[in-house]
C-alpha cells in the first residue's frame, strides 16, 4: 500500500490554511501607512494575535483520531495544495506563538522596530505558515528562499556588532547552498515525474505514486537531506550559527532560525515520504554523524565564554538527538523527534530571549564578567534555568516524554550502544547549560570583574519571563494532548517502514 493511499485528505470547507497564510500580508500595507512605530507595532501585534487565535481554531476543530491530511484546499491553476496533519498543526502553533512572542520582546528594545521591519516580520511568518502547510515542494522552496533571505535582512539591520558583515556573509553562503541542493533535489522529482507520465509535478502525493530509479534514489535523497540539513543545524553543516547567534540579534532572527526546527519538519513531510528506501539504505551513515555532531558541539559549549555561542552550541548537539529518533525509524520516534523539534522551539526560544535580557541589563554576554545575577534578575534567572532543563529532558518539562520516546524506539532499532552515546551527549548538555547558569546567575563576582549597574527588568519583560515558564510547565506536565495530536498522523509514515504505530 503507498503513502498516497494510506494518507488520505479531508477536503476545508472553509480555506483557513489560506486565510493564516495571507493575513500577515493582508496586515503588512497597514504597519506601513501608520504614522509612527508604535502605532505600526499595535497592527502587527493585532495580526500575530488574529494568527494566533485563528491556530487555536484550527486546533479545536481537529481530528486527532484521523491519519490524513485535513482541511485541504486545491487550486489547480497555482499548483496550490495546501493541508495539515497533526505534525503540521503542532508547528504552526509554534510559529504563531513564537512570533508574538518576538513582537512583544521587541517592545522593550531601546530602538524600536521600525515599520519596514515589522512588515519583514509578518512576511515571514506568511511564508512560515506557507511552509508548514504546503504540500508542494516548489511552494516549499519558494516560501523558505523568502523566509531567508528576509531574516538574513533583519540580522544585517537590528544587529550592532562589529562583526556583523563577517556573520551575515557566512550565513547567506551556508543558506544559499542549503537552497541550491534542495531546488536540485525538487527539480529532479519533477523531472523523474515528467520522464514517467510527461508532466512535470511537485506535489507531494503525486511524487509518493511513483517509484524512483535505484540510480538516482540516493541522489535526490542527499541532496534533499543536505539541503534541509544545513537548516537544522546538523554536524558537520552547522558552522553558520555560532558566529549568527554571537554577531546577530537574538530577539528577532534568532527565534525564526533557531526556535523553528523547518529542516525537521521537512524531512518528515517530504523526504521520508518520498525516499523511505535511501532514508532506510543510508541510516547507519546519518546515525554516525549525528552521534558525533552530540560530543562534537557538547564539547565545544564547555569551551565557550560567550553565552550566545554556548546556546548555539547546544542547539547543534541536541539536533543529533532528534536526526537519532528519525532515522531509528520506529513509531515512537518520530513522535519523540517532532515533539522534541517543538520543545526545542519552545525552550530554545527561553533561553535566546533571557540572553537577550541580561545582554541588555548587564551590558556583557562574556560568563567571565557575569556572575551573581539571580539577586538582581531572579525571573530571568528561574525562566533560563527551566528552559535550560526542558533542553535536557528534566521531567516536567515536555522534553522528558519526547527524549524518552526517542531514546527507547534508538534501543529497539539498533541496541543500547546508540541511546548510551545520545544519553551521555545529553548529560554533558546539562553540564554546560547548569554551568552556564552557575557562572551568570549565581557565581560571586568577587574573583572577576563584576558588573555593578544592573538594570531592573521591566513590566513586559516579567510577563514574557512568567508566560515562557507557564507554558513550559504547562506542555510538560500535560503533554497528552500533543502526543495524541502526532500520534495519528505519523502512522502513514511509521507504515512505510514497516511499523503501525
Amino acid at each position: 500500500m503507498s503513502y498516497t493511499e494510506i494518507h488520505w485528505t479531508l477536503q476545508a470547507a472553509f480555506p483557513v490554511l489560506s486565510v493564516l497564510q495571507w493575513l500577515p500580508l493582508a496586515m503588512m500595507p497597514l504597519v506601513m501607512m501608520q504614522s509612527s512605530p508604535k502605532a505600526g507595532m499595535r497592527v502587527a501585534m493585532a495580526s500575530s494575535f488574529m494568527e494566533l487565535a485563528l491556530v487555536a481554531w484550527l486546533y479545536m476543530q481537529f481530528d486527532t483520531l484521523q491519519s490524513g491530511m485535513q482541511f485541504a484546499e486545491f487550486s489547480s491553476w497555482l499548483s496550490y495544495h495546501a493541508a495539515i496533519d497533526g505534525v503540521g498543526l503542532l508547528f504552526i502553533l509554534l510559529t504563531a506563538l513564537l512570533l508574538l512572542m518576538v513582537l512583544i520582546y521587541s517592545t522593550t528594545f531601546g530602538h524600536p522596530l521600525k515599520r519596514g521591519e515589522l512588515a519583514m516580520i509578518l512576511i515571514i511568518e506568511s511564508a512560515l505558515m506557507v511552509q508548514f502547510t504546503t504540500l508542494n515542494l516548489l511552494w516549499f522552496l519558494a516560501a523558505s528562499l523568502v523566509q531567508l533571505v528576509l531574516v538574513g535582512f533583519l540580522l544585517k539591520q537590528r544587529s550592532t556588532s562589529p562583526q556583523t558583515d563577517l556573520a551575515l556573509s557566512r550565513y547567506f553562503q551556508f543558506m544559499a547552498v542549503g537552497l541550491l541542493l534542495l531546488g536540485l533535489g525538487i527539480l529532479m522529482l519533477g523531472w523523474n515525474h515528467a520522464h514517467s507520465l510527461g508532466v512535470w509535478q511537485f506535489d507531494l502525493f503525486d511524487l509518493a505514486r511513483l517509484k524512483l530509479p535505484a540510480d538516482v534514489r540516493s541522489v535526490i535523497f542527499f541532496l534533499l537531506f543536505y539541503g534541509l540539513a544545513i537548516r537544522i543545524p546538523l554536524f558537520p553543516l552547522h558552522g553558520w550559527l555560532p558566529l549568527v547567534a554571537e554577531h546577530g540579534t537574538v530577539a528577532v532572527a534568532g527565534v525564526m532560525l533557531i526556535g523553528i526546527k523547518v529542516g525537521i519538519y521537512g524531512l518528515v513531510r517530504f523526504v521520508f515520504p518520498l525516499l523511505p528506501d535511501a532514508v532506510t539504505q543510508w541510516q547507519m551513515y546519518v546515525m554516525a554523524f549525528a552521534t558525533a555532531g552530540i560530543f562534537y558541539a557538547a564539547l565545544l559549549a564547555l569551551l565557550q565564554r560567550n553565552l550566545r555561542r554556548l546556546l548555539a552550541f547546544a542547539v547543534i548537539s541536541h539536533s543529533g538527538i532528534m536526526i537519532i529518533g528519525l532515522f531509528s525509524l520506529e513509531h515512537a520516534a518520530f513522535q519523540g523527534s517532532v515533539l522534541l523539534a517543538v520543545n526545542y522551539g519552545l525552550a530554545g526560544a527561553g533561553l535566546l530571549f533571557m540572553t537577550g535580557m541580561v545582554n541588555r541589563h548587564a551590558g556583557t554576554l562574556l560568563l567571565d564578567r557575569l556572575g551573581g545575577l539571580f539577586d538582581r534578575l531572579p525571573m530571568v534567572g528561574i525562566t533560563f534555568f527551566v528552559a535550560g532543563l526542558s533542553i535536557v529532558g528534566m521531567p516536567g518539562t515536555p522534553g522528558f516524554d519526547a527524549a524518552h520516546l526517542v531514546l527507547e524506539a534508538a534501543i529497539m532499532r539498533f541496541g543500547a550502544l546508540p541511546s548510551i552515546a545520545a544519553s551521555l551527549g545529553n548529560v554533558i548538555a546539562a553540564g554546560f547549560l547548569l554551568f552556564a547558569f552557575q557562572q551568570a546567575f549565581l557565581a560571586s563576582g568577587n574573583h572577576r570583574a563584576p558588573v555593578l549597574d544592573v538594570k531592573p527588568v521591566t513590566m513586559t519583560e516579567r510577563l514574557l519571563a512568567t508566560s515562557l515558564v507557564a507554558v513550559l510547565l504547562i506542555t510538560g506536565f500535560y503533554s497528552e494532548p500533543w502526543m495524541r495530536l502526532v500520534d495519528a498522523s505519523l502512522r502513514p509514515l511509521s507504515a512505510l517502514f514497516g511499523h503501525q504505530g
